[in-house]
């Protein structure tokens, strides 16, 4: 029997307010679950694989139960809204993206209302009229099937292995204790990154 999945006000309480890209990575992790008929992860039965660090990416983690924390959840800085994600037990695997037609960007109104709000230039009246807009889009976005929100598909990814657990090493700069994998040698001693002189020419 499955487990119940998590709704989108738990995410919306995880994240500290709702809006269109929450929304989105509630429909990615659900899918993703469904898809892969998976129950969320208690430890890292689940891989996700995240190419952007905005709002959808805490759905993920509460709706899925990857992390960083538990090392299944994997940031790659590409500025895409697309989400890979990995079931361990049987290789199964699928990549989610936004179809180019949705989100904020399909409306110039919005885009443009958006930059005043942000840059701290709109009337109140503009302020209003944008979350109106982003909570009538956040609503919309809960309503749609997956289909008709994301492109998904399946794909054969190489399976990262699962979290080590590191020894760690003071830094002999700064005293700072540093897992072994983020300590490099500086005149023959121990030193963090944040402490390292890194050797170059110029190039």
């Amino acid at each position: 029997m499955k487990s119940i999945i998590p709704s989108f006000e738990d995410a919306v309480s995880f994240h500290g307010h709702s809006c269109p890209g929450l929304a989105y990575g509630y429909q990615a992790a659900v899918c993703a679950l469904n898809t892969l008929f998976s129950d969320r992860a208690e430890d890292e039965e689940i891989v996700a694989i995240v190419e952007n660090d905005a709002c959808g990416v805490d759905a993920i983690q509460v709706v899925t139960g990857c992390t960083i924390g538990k090392g299944n959840l994997i940031y790659k800085d590409l500025g895409k809204n697309a989400w890979s994600f990995i079931l361990r037990d049987n290789s199964k695997a699928i990549r989610i993206v936004t179809k180019p037609d949705e989100g904020m960007a399909g409306d110039p109104e919005i885009a443009t209302i958006r930059q005043k709000v942000f840059s701290g230039q709109a009337t109140p009246d503009e302020d209003k009229k944008f979350h109106q807009m982003m909570e009538k889009q956040t609503l919309d976005i809960l309503t749609k099937k997956p289909d008709e929100l994301f492109t998904i598909q399946e794909i054969n990814p190489d399976i990262p292995e699962k979290a080590r657990i590191f020894e760690s090493i003071a830094c002999s700069g700064c005293g700072e204790m540093t897992a072994e994998h983020r300590i490099r040698i500086f005149n023959g001693k121990p030193v963090c990154l944040t402490c390292n002189q890194e050797y170059g020419r110029g190039w």
